[in-house]
């Protein structure tokens, strides 16, 4: 029997419309902005033995563009029903892919647009100019309260397969009515250059690549390590639930460790809350710049299907995500999650120089689950990796290409840098939340701040060599909102406080930063009003079923303070409860033109570590890898072999991709 907390099937999303239909909830206008898993209570999916189905219900997220109204309705898909179903003015959710295209087709059949780009780029075929869609914001203005914008960014191809990225239309912005799909006006900043050069990047571009890359192929005999029911996955001693939806992307639930005979649960839900990319060029073409990817765009709608021996290698297990379409027809993403086990180096080792001939040495390997969506310009990649150790990691991989712009020849940019003759690429930050919905050993669980402090000088202390970790207790939700502190060397404990380990301590994970950043903008700035998210690194809440989204449930083209800074502004008590840990990290980009045309893969996340939930190293049990034959190397080397079911063969060519 599947999981309760697996996604919505086809049927279950194609029933889910139909029933708003027949309820006469649906017009000529409407739109589907997103039809989700609408979660069953905690304490049912805790208590659930797997014998009897939970009752299945979807939420729905419509937009009446007639009306300019937003709906949210609940559905009890067992019972045939409608639960709820309410509107909500004054708000604007996400844009759907639908619009995406709508708003291309709208900007290049515009007689205003088509004025403008004669007078900008002369007598050229409009079939050229790629149209991005962008997030118009909020800036205070009537219109941005009133009506559904967006405020595309326009390039200009030379052929249909060019990169037209390398050719800005500086001068040009489109302001589109995405209700009517209209071009209402066009806002003109003067004349700029188009770039003449091309820069490619797609290997039917690139004629001289490069000969002397020798193919290596990764092949599991006996197959992977890991099954799969459903969408409920158990790899070694772990097990969770797979999700996905259109506005989170891909999910992880109900993720436990079999420990001595006994499944202990660490994380409920795991899922990327929202990110914002603010860009620092204060022109006129470039300030507005700001996408809030998640709530503007839907990361889950912009995911990619991946490809074997692209995108993922190996033996793979891919998962599709069934959505709809902004009319609510079916859409399936194949392919839209990639899992595997991959390497990873040294788990443990030690020589004892006694016995020089015994070394006792442990490969590691971990399971990848990882999804890729592409928001216009940008990729972003999201690998979740689970470790023999009991380790979790989350790590976002940015490439795809710079948002850029032009400049007259000579000109350098005070806030960017020139990539190519008259290109240049602003400088940036890309800010991510994730909501971390902890359950170590049980849902009552209490949230410390570790810092590491020194010893004063002392009796005690006479070399002024000792320091300590001291843990602080989190009470309350004002209190817990936090920074990284490189000086005291910060990190974060959850624990529960209810279950001792075997030395009488509470068990726990650590929860530890990776790189990290500050808002360079102003408080004031529009776009920080709209992700107060970005003020702390660390927000603690106790959990809600309607807190889900760090920045609000609509921040496209809201007014802002809405989401955790307006929750935790309650300061509502979080010790030995049912807590969410919210973590915010940022990038910092300033771009170099190693950057263009396509940019090599930036790397950002963090780590959660066991400390005190198990007795002793629990890899202690990984058996050694096999012996290899003479010649082959020793099984410390790099691309060795994967443990006793894996092995990697060079210089055969890839499966696929």
């Amino acid at each position: 029997m599947n999981h309760p907390l697996e996604p919505l099937s086809a049927g279950e999303i194609t029933h889910a419309v139909d029933l708003l239909k027949q309820a006469g909830k649906v017009t000529p206008t409407t739109r589907f902005v997103s039809v989700s898993l609408k979660e069953p209570p905690k304490a049912d999916v805790h208590g659930w033995d797997g014998a009897k189905a939970l009752p299945r219900r979807a939420f729905a997220v419509l937009f009446d563009n007639a009306t300019n109204t937003a709906h949210e309705s609940v559905i009890h898909l067992t019972d045939n029903r409608l639960h709820s179903f309410r509107s909500l003015t004054g708000v604007q959710p996400t844009m759907t892919v639908d619009e995406q295209v709508e708003c291309e087709q709208a900007v290049l059949r515009s007689p205003l647009f088509r004025e403008a780009l004669r007078r900008h780029a002369g007598d050229v075929d409009p079939a050229l100019v790629m149209v991005d869609i962008w997030s118009a914001g909020n800036y205070g203005s009537e219109e941005d309260r009133t009506l559904r914008l967006a405020r595309p960014l326009c390039f200009l191809r030379r052929d249909a397969t060019d990169n037209g990225y390398a050719r800005p239309l500086e001068g040009i912005r489109p302001v589109v009515d995405l209700n009517r799909m209209e071009v209402i006006r066009v806002e003109e900043h003067g004349s700029w250059p188009i770039p003449e050069s091309s820069c490619h990047y797609a290997a039917s571009r690139i004629p001289d690549q490069r000969r002397d890359i020798k193919a290596i192929d990764i092949t599991q005999p006996q197959g992977p390590s890991f099954t799969v029911e459903g969408r409920t996955v158990t790899w070694q001693n772990w097990t969770l639930v797979v999700g996905f939806n259109a506005r989170e992307g891909l999910t992880l639930h109900h993720i436990r460790y079999r420990d001595g005979g006994r499944d202990r649960s660490i994380l409920y839900r795991a899922s990327l809350t929202e990110m914002v990319v603010p860009y620092g060029d204060p022109g006129p073409t470039q300030a507005r710049k700001n996408a809030f990817d998640v709530g503007e765009y839907g990361m889950g709608m912009c995911a990619n299907s991946l490809q074997l021996g692209c995108d993922c290698l190996g033996h793979i297990h891919y998962f599709d995500a069934d959505l709809c379409t902004s009319r609510g027809e079916p859409l399936k993403i194949a392919n839209a999650i990639c899992m595997h086990e991959e390497d990873f180096g040294i788990l443990w080792k030690h020589t004892d120089r006694r016995l020089p001939d015994s070394p006792e040495v442990r490969r590691s390997r971990r399971l990848v689950i990882s999804s890729v969506s592409t928001v216009e310009n940008y990729e972003y990649g999201f690998f979740w990796y689970l470790y023999q150790d009991g380790n979790i990691q989350l790590e976002v991989k940015l490439t795809g290409i710079l948002s850029l712009g032009s400049l007259p020849l000579g000109t350098k940019p005070p806030h960017g840098v020139l990539v190519a003759p008259h290109v240049y690429a602003p400088n940036h930050q890309h800010f991510f939340n994730v909501r971390l919905d902890f359950d170590i050993d049980g849902m009552a669980n209490t949230v410390q701040q570790v810092d590491v402090v020194a010893d004063p000088p002392s009796g005690s202390n006479p070399f002024e060599n000792a320091f300590r970790a001291r843990a602080t207790s989190l009470t309350g939700e004002v209190m817990a909102r936090s920074h990284l502190c490189l000086e005291t060397g910060r990190s974060w404990k959850i624990v529960n406080p209810a279950v001792k380990n075997h030395v009488g301590d509470p068990v726990g994970y650590r929860f530890l930063p990776g790189d990290n950043a500050f808002p360079f903008a102003s408080p004031n700035a529009w776009w920080r009003k709209r992700a107060r998210f970005v003020d702390h690194h660390v927000w603690v809440t106790p959990w809600h079923e309607d807190e889900n989204f760090a920045a609000g449930d609509y921040p496209n083209q809201s007014a802002g303070d809405d989401g955790l800074i307006r929750w935790t502004g309650q300061d509502r008590p979080i010790e030995n409860t049912d807590v969410v840990f919210w973590y915010t990290f940022g990038h910092t980009h300033l771009p170099r033109p190693e950057d263009y045309p396509v940019m090599p893969t930036a790397y950002i996340g963090f780590l959660l570590k066991p400390s005190g939930f198990f007795n002793l190293n629990p890899a202690n049990d990984v058996p050694p890898s096999p012996a290899r034959k003479a010649g082959q190397g020793c099984c410390e080397s790099p691309g060795e072999t994967k443990g006793p079911e894996a092995t990697i063969l060079l210089g055969v060519p890839n499966r696929g991709g």
